[in-house]
């Protein structure tokens, strides 16, 4: 599957297997983007993410980790 910076869900579920002991609420965006653009999967523009798209990803995040 490849993902791109619309996948919010599915980014969040695969971050949370990434990095299980982290909590989003504490993740800076500068650390955010690179580890999504690092994810395996992941194939969109890096250039192409803001801090809304940055913000539902986190949304997501916290919400898989409850």
């Amino acid at each position: 599957m490849s993902l791109t910076w619309t996948d919010s869900r599915d980014i969040a579920i695969e971050l949370v297997e990434q990095f299980p002991d982290t909590d989003p609420k504490t993740v800076r965006f500068t650390d955010l983007h690179r580890w999504v653009t690092e994810l395996e999967d992941f194939s969109d523009d890096p250039n192409r993410s803001n801090e809304k798209i940055l913000e539902a990803i986190i949304l997501c995040w916290m919400e898989e980790m409850d």
